[in-house]
């Protein structure tokens, strides 16, 4: 894989692991209030549920390429779409409650439980990955499959030390936030606008 690409794959995932969201803010005010190692177990849950989003999506596509180039490229069109999509709410989104939801201190397995099951059970995070990943593999480059796994594993450790940045911060970036609400709505900006790109870029070489 060009060393290229994969450089902007980091940097895409940082910038969208940065953006506010249910996971990360989660992580924010469960570190805030609990420490910083309630946090940091959410986030090593979270990332172990990415593992299997990898894992399907990467043998589901690999086996649609194989099967038909132009179920590909018209899966790489929806995953333009949803990309847009995912612009549009980031552009429109207000800053979000930093409240706790909750009134107690979870513990460690319970809290690594929660981080897996939240994940797993997200649709929303296959459907991204669906839309996210294949744009930045290349097919004549190797096995397909591999490249996917490649890029979710990646993926995930640029989240596990986004997401510990986050956990061991809590505190400072908490008050931030509470105090600069706009910080989070110029986050999800930029979000929008990585998101508008992705979804720009992977049009442009579906249609090329």
């Amino acid at each position: 894989m060009p060393i290229e690409t994969l450089a902007t794959f980091v940097m895409a995932s940082a910038l969208l692991s940065l953006a506010p969201g249910p996971d990360n803010l989660f992580v924010l005010v469960q570190s805030a209030l609990y420490g910083r190692k309630s946090g940091v177990l959410i986030t090593l849950g979270l990332c172990s549920g990415l593992i299997a989003h990898t894992a399907a999506v990467s043998l589901g596509v690999a086996a649609l390429l194989q099967a038909s180039p132009l179920a590909f490229d018209l899966l790489k069109l929806l995953g333009a779409c949803y990309l847009l999509w995912l612009a549009w709410q980031a552009f429109r989104a207000s800053a979000s409650s930093l409240d706790a939801g909750e009134s107690y201190a979870l513990s460690a397995m319970t809290l690594y439980r929660r981080g897996i099951i939240m994940n797993i059970t997200n649709p929303k995070v296959s459907i991204f990955f669906l839309a996210f990943l294949p744009q930045f593999a290349v097919p004549e480059a190797g096995d397909f499959a591999l490249q996917m796994l490649l890029l979710g594993g990646v993926f995930m450790i640029v989240a596990l030390v986004i997401f510990s940045i986050i956990a061991l911060l809590a505190g400072s970036l908490g008050e931030w936030l509470r105090k600069a609400p706009k910080a989070q709505v110029v986050l999800n900006r930029i979000a929008g606008m990585v998101f508008l790109a992705l979804a720009i870029k992977l049009t442009y070489a579906t249609v090329s």
